[in-house]
Parts: C-alpha cells; structure tokens; sequence
C-alpha cells in the first residue's frame, strides 16, 4: 500500500497505533505554554521532543504553538493531522518511529498575525522559543546588532501600527510590546540557533528593533523589557537531515497510517541552556537537558567542532563529488579530516568544557551512523552566514598567536570553490554577490580576498599569508581531490 493510500494521522487515528508509537502524553490534556518560532524539522525532532516527555513526565500540560514564518503549507499539513507528526529515530541496526504530540498549534505568521500577538500576549505563555537560522536575525556582519538597512526590517519599520511584518524579530519584537502594555507576566525567549552568544543576539536584535521604531512608547518598553524578559543562551545538538520520500513511506509503513510531515534524526541529542529563565518552565531536565550558569564551554565546543566540522565536510565533499556525510566518513580523508580540525580548534575553547579529543572521536562514530542520510547540500547551505561563527573567530584566535591553521585553509578554500557556482548549486541569501567575487579577476587570491571581505572579514582579506594558501589549495578541490 502506497504512503498516502493508508488513513491520515490525526487524533482519531492513534488507537490504531502500537502502544509504543503512539505520543508519550495524551495531546487533548496539554495547553499552550510555548510559542516556536519555526516550524522546521529540527524543532519537531528537537525541541519538541523534550516538551513532550517533560510534560509527561511531570505531569504539567505544557503544549507548543508552533509559528511558521513563511511556509503556510507546512501549517495547513500540520493542522490537517491535528498537529501529530512522527519522529524517526536512525540507529545503525534498525529504527524507531514514534508520533510526537507535544505540538498543539499551528499558525502562519503573517496571515494569523492577531493570534500569534495575542499569544504572546497571553499569561500563561511563558517561554517562547525559535529555530529560525541564522539568516532569520538579519544582523550586521559588522556590529552583530540589528540590520535596519535590510530591505525586510526596513519594510517592517516602516509598517503601519497592527500591519502585516514579514520578519520573526518584528513580530517578536510587536508581540513583546504588546505583552509589556498589558501587563503581563515575565516572559523568558530561548535561541536555539547555531550562534555563539545566541542568547545575547536575539536580546540585542529584539532591543535594536523596539528602538528604531515609531512607538511612541518605546523607552518604556525597553525598560520593561530589560527587567521582564530573559534572553538564555543555548546549545542545542541532533543531527536532523531533510526527510526523503523513501523515509516518509517508511514511516507511514511503521505506523499503518500517511503522516505527510515526518522527520527523522540521529539518536543522540542534547540541551543545553543558561539558567536564568525569567518565567516558569517545562521541566525539560527530567529529558536530560542540562541546566547550567554558563553554556559557552559547550557553546563553542558545538559550534566550533561539529557545526565546523559539518561545514567543512559538507563543502569539501562537493567538491569530491560525495552527497551525504556518511559519503565523506566513507572516503578516506573523512575521519583525518575532523579529528584534523578538531585538534586545530582545540587550543580556542574554553579549558573547562567537554574534551576534544573524546568529542571527536564521538563525532566520528556519529557521522557514520549508515542510517542517516545527512545531504551535503542541506548542510553548505547559508554558508556564508554559517562559516563566519563556526570558523572565522577561531582562524582569527589562532592566527593572532602564530599558530598553523591548516585544516581551517582548507575548509575555506573548498567553501571558496564552492561559491564560484554558488547561484546554480548551493542555497545562500549572499549567492550572487559571492559568485560575483570571482568575475573581476581570474586570479584565485583576489577572489578569496574579496570572498573574505563580503563576509565582514576585511581583516582576514588582509592577510596575505592566509589568503594565498586558501588560493594555492584551489587547484586541487577543482580536480576532484582532498589533501589533508
């Protein structure tokens, strides 16, 4: 029988279902006490999972609305299962398909402006969360606050009183002024995008924008906000590739009904956040996140060795001609290559944080994980937004000290290649201009150094030593080959 022969998944189809797939909490008992901003895969097999086994667990009923930014299909499919979707869990010997019912709300974030303001507005909403990418905070390369030249936040500056605001910090940013006008309860707002600092970058971006615009109220609610809403930093770790159609029948095949939204994930998974919430919580901890005073050790161990290292995978497999992770752990340079660029990043983390010689050998087993097919080009994808905080402030940190930075060249210069094609093969808001780099000139060191200088790295672009040999590495990702 064909995926969508079988009956739909909603409410009324979870009594056909194992005991053992079926949510771990009875959706009709939760409320919702979540707003997400994002409604992508990686919340649905992150995020999400931790809310529904904290709220079973505990016994407290908190539930998610779940705000699209852009993809009102994705809403209407979700509200059409009731909000019910599955999670797929890819062991090496087999996997485990399980629906998640922690979701109980879906809203597309233009069309349904008034509701989603109004729960953000809402008493009992005390924790708003957000996977929006790195691209969804539209920040300055170069002072990392809001980019209010930015056609989108411009628009929504310039927006009339209760308009439609395209961009989630606007939303936000009206949502949280909406609360403080009413007099609301704190309220506590958790990043759980891939920066460093990502709590301190959405607090900024949020404040940046209350202050360019023209609320006539403004410094009140600024005020407001600083003393009633918290921004935790977080570190947020599954590996979550972009779910196929062979992976979609085979979900359908283990739950005996069509779910048109699975998602799939590795088995390992961690939370992490900074404990100075503002409002009450799921008691996420009893899932195993961990609570901390300070997440940069793990911050930038996450970030700096397995985002950097995905990153660097991802583009010089391109250049191999491989299409997933497992494909590069495959090859014989894989393996070489991240314990290569683990140990090169390790003198720039924190003394205090997870071992990186342990957490490379952990990234290598999970890597290789044959049951997950983690597509290279769902990971190249925003690079130049990715790279700037997964690996330019540790090529800075080691170069001030003199050190060798090789593995890092390399990686650049096979993202450099990368972008010479950029506008026909990778996703990137920066494609035509990173492609443009390379039309004045021929010469592979102008264009990585106008390649540096477009990612707000003019320093980096002026050192010549690093440019040339990102420049003599070219030549060999053009034929095909990595040379550890």
């Amino acid at each position: 029988m064909s995926a969508t022969a079988r009956p739909a998944l909603n409410r009324a189809a979870l009594s056909r279902l194992a005991p053992e797939a079926r949510p771990a909490v009875d959706p009709a008992e939760l409320r919702a006490r979540v707003v997400h901003f994002g409604l992508g895969a990686f919340h649905r097999a992150h995020q999400a999972v931790y809310t529904e086994n904290a709220a079973a667990r505990s016994g407290e009923p908190w539930g998610i609305t779940a705000v699209a930014p852009r993809s009102a299909e994705t809403v209407r499919a979700l509200r059409d299962q009731d909000c019910l979707y599955s999670c797929t869990e890819r062991h090496p010997d087999g996997s485990v398909t399980r629906v998640v019912g922690s979701v109980v709300g879906a809203l597309a974030m233009g069309p349904d402006a008034e509701a989603v303001d109004a729960l953000l507005a809402d008493p009992e909403v005390t924790v708003v969360t957000l996977t929006v990418t790195e691209k969804g905070y539209h920040r300055s390369p170069l002072t990392g606050g809001l980019d209010t030249a930015a056609a989108p936040v411009a628009a929504d500056l310039a927006a009339a009183p209760g308009g439609r605001l395209a961009t989630v910090v606007g939303r936000l940013a009206a949502g949280l002024a909406a609360r403080m006008r009413a007099g609301a309860p704190p309220v506590t707002v958790v990043s759980c995008d891939n920066m460093a600092g990502n709590g301190a970058a959405l607090g900024r971006v949020v404040h940046d924008f209350v202050r360019a615009s023209a609320w006539p109220d403004r410094d009140t609610i600024l005020a407001e906000m600083a003393e009633s809403v918290a921004f935790p930093a977080t570190v947020v770790d599954r590996i979550v590739p972009a779910t196929s159609e062979a992976e979609q029948s085979a979900a359908a095949a283990a739950l005996g009904v069509h779910d048109a939204l699975p998602v799939t994930g590795e088995p390992y998974r961690q939370w992490v956040l900074e404990d100075s919430f503002a409002a009450p919580r799921p008691p996420w901890e009893r899932d195993g996140a961990l609570f901390v005073p300070d997440v940069a050790p793990y911050q930038l161990t996450k970030l700096r060795l397995l985002n950097g290292s995905h990153s660097a995978l991802a583009y010089l497999g391109l250049a191999a001609g491989c299409a997933t992770i497992a494909d590069t752990m495959a090859a014989d340079w894989g393996a070489p290559l991240v314990r290569a660029l683990c140990a090169e990043v390790a003198p720039t983390l924190p003394a205090d944080g997870p071992d990186p010689v342990a957490y490379a050998d952990d990234l290598v087993v999970r890597f290789r994980n044959p049951a997950m097919r983690h597509l290279l080009r769902q990971i190249g994808s925003d690079g130049s937004l990715k790279i700037t905080e997964r690996w330019l402030p540790a090529l800075r940190e080691l170069r001030a000290r003199g050190a060798a930075t090789p593995v890092l060249e390399l990686a650049l210069a096979a993202w450099a290649h990368a972008t010479r094609h950029a506008q026909g093969t990778l996703a990137d808001p920066a494609a035509e201009a990173l492609a443009a780099c390379w039309e004045p000139s021929d010469h592979p060191s102008t264009a990585v150094r106008a390649l540096l200088r477009l990612l707000g790295a003019a320093d980096l672009a002026d050192d010549d030593a690093l440019v040339a040999a990102v420049a003599d590495r070219l030549p060999t990702l053009r034929s095909g080959r990595v040379e550890i």
